[in-house]
């Protein structure tokens, strides 16, 4: 099913990645050692941010996007039972 959410202005929703649940040397690692996902595929994105000569500057990424962003960018919601982020274009480091 389509994500029903649209955000608004130049904000983004990204669905992160699973945590890594096994280390680089094969140890199992419990829920409260994993590490915060820094990377993520964009599910929704808005129209784009107003100009201050009243034009709507495009969205430089597009849903389907692998994207890198900082740790503790965005914010953690929950819809139909899936976790997502929300945040603006700006928060996003790199496309991958």
């Amino acid at each position: 099913m389509a994500l029903k959410v649209k955000p608004l202005a130049d904000r983004v929703v990204v669905e992160p990645a699973p945590a890594e649940e096994v280390s680089s040397g094969g140890i199992i690692l419990p829920d409260t050692a994993q590490e915060k996902p820094q990377q993520g595929t964009i599910a929704a994105t808005g129209p784009g941010k107003v100009s201050e000569a009243g034009t709507v500057v495009a969205m430089e990424v597009k849903k389907g996007d692998k994207v890198l962003y900082g740790k503790y960018s965005g914010t953690e919601f929950s819809y139909e039972g899936k976790d997502y982020l929300i945040m603006r274009e700006s928060d996003i480091l790199a496309v991958l």
